[in-house]
């Protein structure tokens, strides 16, 4: 959808619970791109509007990027000259404003979309969140929830490096092994909100030796979630399994909230 104004912007990711920067032009000296007032938005994928196009812009949105990604809140500003170093010929120089309008939803990576990983992500779907559903097996994804963001990579271990720091990690693909790599990555970033691993008191005892192998902690492995999901909410149906975690998630986010 193409917007012509940036508040119409801000209402529609409202709607959407997206975080984003808003740019705006506070002043400008000389030969500049676009005046004073002039706003452009941006998220973690998307941009809307401009202040100009050219490096400036690039420029200014790799510096908005890179505030969502660090979970940066406090607005700041930064003078630019539109000289050669910029590669712009303008020769002007501009202020530019930067405010991060975060919202306080939970960032959810979802590995695996077989029966319990289709269960979870429609439940989580219907909450503030945003959820990352993961999963290198295009034909799983048969019905996917509006909001929801499918990714199919080659090796979902970049998912992981690339996460957003206070992320909420859900380990249930179809592949111990795979389970075992992504368990170890998440638990080696250290900065993750929460990890939940799938799986019997078997497998999280097998796994926990492993890891423990690989040079995993004792209060890394105390931070792991094995088996997932609150342990009063019984059943081994996909659904029930998906009320279990998505209860679990709810209650770490609502403490942490709290705090």
């Amino acid at each position: 959808m193409i917007y012509h104004d940036w508040i119409t912007v801000l209402h529609a990711l409202r709607e959407k619970r997206q975080s984003c920067v808003l740019i705006t032009v506070l002043s400008e000296r000389g030969s500049v791109p676009r005046d004073s007032g002039s706003k452009m938005v941006v998220t973690p994928h998307e941009t809307y509007l401009t202040i100009g196009g050219g490096h400036l812009e690039f420029q200014c949105i790799a510096q908005a990027r890179e505030m969502l990604h660090s979970g940066q809140t406090a607005p700041r500003s930064e003078d630019f000259s539109l000289g050669a170093r910029l590669g712009q010929c303008c020769g002007g120089m501009t202020t530019i404003l930067f405010e991060p309008l975060l919202q306080a939803q939970p960032m959810i990576q979802v590995y695996g979309a077989g029966h319990v990983g289709q269960a979870l992500v429609t439940l989580l779907s219907t909450l503030p969140c945003h959820i990352s559903w993961i999963d290198s097996r295009a034909a799983q994804f048969t019905s996917v929830p509006a909001g929801v963001t499918v990714v199919q990579p080659e090796d979902p271990l970049d998912c992981v490096a690339q996460a957003a720091p206070e992320t909420y990690f859900v380990v249930m693909t179809h592949h111990h092994p795979l389970d075992l790599a992504l368990t170890e990555a998440i638990l080696k970033r250290g900065d993750f909100r929460y990890v939940g691993l799938i799986g019997s008191q078997t497998k999280s005892q097998r796994f926990r030796y492993r890891l423990e192998g690989k040079g995993i902690s004792a209060d890394q492995l105390a931070q792991l979630r094995c088996p997932v999901g609150l342990p009063d909410v019984k059943g081994k149906l996909p659904a029930e399994i998906a009320v279990a975690i998505a209860g679990e998630i709810i209650t770490v986010y609502q403490q942490h909230r709290l705090n």
